[in-house]
């Protein structure tokens, strides 16, 4: 069963058992297991008898809508078809193939659903299309969270630090320790016969699979930005948890003392899957954990600490802290702000030193091409910039010193904040997630304090440079990496 606090009803209609599915209209939680929107979806069938339907569509007409997005989210999608299929679940994966294409399909389906389940996704236009596709439909819908460990709703506060959040953590996390979503999808045959889907919605609506099949396997033909290109990372469950498989194997070790450094990159790699929902939060940990030899005993005393709360080694313990605390304090901003990327939603203290540092002299203005295109005169910065166009990430410490970088070289903090979002989300495959806009912002201050000295340009804002990153790790090898073509 669900947990109560996971669980939303978006709207006032009843359900409609008459009806011919339960429709799981899947948005976040790109995965065919360790999801509780699914274990709704699967319970509410078998109670009504119906069977499930599992809609998982892919729109054209969303800002920064690339092939290398696209291309990530097909890989998901293959994944998916297969394991829905073994289960004898009807899943039915639409690629928008012009803007406006999709209208109706929701709408359509939901007139034959005894219930819709979707995902509760504080990111990007989510919540504010499901609100609005809620109140047109004359059927139940049910929004359910499975973003992280600690439900979105068990806390009702924005934190302003990454301490005060992982002490109300400490707090509260081990009454949920039993709630885990399920790890596998049913027994073929335990649920009623799949729904087969009217040959008018095909026909309107072709799945994902038909309409490449038409189009020779190619998204050439789709009106998406085609100069963001496929990265090298394949989407999809079974990359991801090959993923967390070699983290664990090769890097987990070298976590705590190496993962700063470039040319190491001991890091998972994990944010991409767990952004597009290919693997789940609550599989990554119960898969540490038990490779930890972890029995569920935590620490008597909430103190906020950032070691020795889990009992685990000090690799595992800093990882978790990535997963779980800075993670999910991202989602509990976009969770209860809709202006979590928002110049207005920093810190006062941040916006005022800024502001008062707004007409500092900068020692070079760069315009966004340049920014772009990596060509600065700042070496490492263009490294960092050209993982980022042709990896579709970068390395989390470089992406700190990324944003300062820019902060330096834009007319305002404002600009500042703008560019970062536009060049991140243009190119990163965890773009637009929670935790993107975490780190954007922590750039100006959010979840920071203020530093001394005052600095020209920072303020009281944290000041990172390139010489002295340079100095403290290691990246002659990384540079060589991501030299000019």
């Amino acid at each position: 069963m669900v947990p109560p606090l996971r669980l939303a009803r978006l709207n006032d209609a009843p359900v409609r058992p008459e009806r011919a599915f339960v429709l799981y209209w899947m948005i976040a939680a790109r995965r065919s297991a360790w999801n509780f929107a699914l274990d709704h979806a699967v319970a509410q069938a078998r109670a009504l008898g119906r069977p499930l339907l599992v809609l998982e569509a892919l729109r054209v007409d969303h800002r920064w809508a690339s092939a290398r997005f696209h291309q990530f989210v097909l890989d998901g999608m293959r994944d998916q078809q297969a394991a829905f299929t073994a289960a004898g679940i009807t899943y039915y994966p639409y690629l928008e193939p012009s803007p406006g294409a999709g209208a109706g399909l929701v709408e359509t389906l939901a007139r034959q659903a005894a219930l819709v389940v979707t995902d509760e996704a504080p990111l990007f236009f989510l919540p504010r299309m499901v609100r609005a596709t809620a109140t047109r439909l004359d059927v139940a819908v049910d929004a359910v969270d499975s973003n992280g460990l600690l439900p979105l709703r068990a806390v009702d506060a924005v934190y302003p630090t990454a301490y005060a959040f992982r002490r109300v953590l400490q707090q509260r996390l081990p009454a949920h320790f039993s709630d885990r979503p399920s790890a596998r999808l049913p027994d073929a045959g335990t649920l009623p016969p799949p729904a087969p889907l009217p040959e008018a919605i095909r026909t309107r609506w072709p799945d994902a699979f038909t309409w490449l099949d038409a189009h020779g396997g190619s998204l050439a033909s789709l009106p998406i930005d085609h100069t963001v290109t496929a990265a090298p990372m394949r989407g999809g469950a079974l990359a991801a948890r090959a993923r967390l498989q070699a983290f664990l194997a090769a890097d987990l070790g070298a976590y705590g003392d190496q993962r700063n450094h470039p040319d190491r990159d001991a890091t998972s790699q994990l944010s991409p899957y767990l952004h597009w929902g290919h693997i789940s939060t609550h599989e990554v940990f119960h898969t540490l954990m038990a490779r930890e030899g972890w029995i569920g005993d935590v620490a008597s005393r909430a103190t906020g600490g950032r070691e020795g709360w889990w009992g685990v080694s000090p690799a595992a313990e800093s990882f978790l802290d990535e997963l779980i605390t800075w993670r999910e304090l991202g989602y509990n901003m976009t969770f209860r702000r809709d202006d979590y990327d928002q110049y207005e939603s920093l810190p006062d203290w941040a916006r005022r030193s800024l502001d008062a540092h707004t007409a500092d002299p900068r020692p070079h203005l760069y315009p966004f091409d340049v920014l772009d295109g990596a060509t600065t005169g700042d070496a490492l910065w263009n490294a960092a910039q050209r993982q980022l166009r042709r990896e579709g990430r970068m390395h989390n410490y470089l992406r700190m010193l990324w944003g300062k970088k820019i902060l330096e070289w834009t007319a305002s903090p404002r600009e500042a904040a703008r560019v970062m979002i536009e060049l991140n989300n243009r190119y990163a495959l965890d773009g637009r997630n929670p935790n993107s806009y975490s780190g954007i912002f922590w750039v100006l201050g959010r979840y920071d304090r203020p530093w001394a000295p005052v600095r020209p340009i920072f303020g009281a804002i944290r000041y990172m440079s390139s010489a002295n990153t340079a100095r403290k790790l290691r990246v002659r090898e990384y540079l060589e990496r991501y030299a000019a073509d």
